[in-house]
């Protein structure tokens, strides 16, 4: 469960601000990502635009522990309902 979320396409950016225990909220659809968030202790991946979700990083989030989750909203509008969610915890 995120304690919060971060929003950035640019995965240089979530390894020096993301917050530990934040949800990831990106575009980007690859095994980098997931490498990123077990650096920074981020749980979850809510990959945006309906992108699909790769085999490859299917199998490396399961080994490393990460949820994947997928939305049709763009990174503004996901980010806006997962900080709703978050403000009725």
């Amino acid at each position: 469960e995120g304690s919060g979320a971060y929003t950035s396409d640019l995965l240089s950016d979530v390894m020096a601000h993301c917050p530990e225990g934040a949800v990831l909220i990106t575009v980007q659809n690859h095994t980098n990502s997931v490498a990123v968030c077990t650096l920074v202790g981020a749980p979850a991946i809510l990959v945006t635009h309906g992108r699909d979700i790769p085999g490859d990083m299917l199998e490396v989030a399961r080994r490393e522990g990460v949820a994947l989750l997928r939305t049709g909203d763009d990174q503004f509008t996901a980010s806006l309902r997962v900080g709703a969610a978050l403000s009725k915890k």
